[in-house]
């Protein structure tokens, strides 16, 4: 493990209970990052999706991802020096985003992305989530960092 959950809300503005990765397993930098989210049976949005059937949301999965790709970025300016206020990085856009399986409470899940192009002050990445062998979503996800 390379950041745990009180490492990991250095470098993102969310906060309980929207914070979606619990650890960094692994970090290539400027290519890649693994990291894990455990849907514990009490994370608040089990209790309305669905009573009796609790499955995570496939827009929390995709955020999930998209918290994992500005964990990227932070991490790779962080290796090169620069500190990057991750609060000035936003969810831009996501693209073919496709879910094949479904997470539920007790479910770890694993989170990968890979950047594949920076152009300016936009970044792409390829995603995937997964419980185990099973691939649940799958897609693109943009972030981008606002002229301010």
């Amino acid at each position: 493990m390379i950041l745990g959950k009180s490492d990991i809300e250095k470098y993102l503005p969310h906060r309980s209970p929207f914070v979606f990765v619990d650890e960094v397993q692994s970090h290539i930098v400027g290519k890649s990052i693994q990291a894990t989210l455990f849907l514990d049976e009490n994370l608040p949005f089990f209790k309305g999706h669905f009573p009796n059937n609790p499955i995570m949301p496939g827009v929390l999965i995709t955020e999930s991802l998209a918290q994992t790709c500005g964990l990227l970025l932070a991490l790779d300016e962080k290796e090169s020096g620069v500190e990057r206020d991750c609060a000035k990085v936003f969810y831009l856009a996501t693209n073919n985003m496709k879910f094949s399986k479904v997470a539920r409470a007790g479910d770890t899940l694993i989170l990968k992305c890979s950047l594949s192009k920076k152009f300016g002050t936009l970044a792409q990445f390829s995603v995937e989530a997964s419980v185990g062998r099973d691939k649940v979503a799958s897609g693109v996800i943009v972030l981008a960092e606002p002229n301010l």
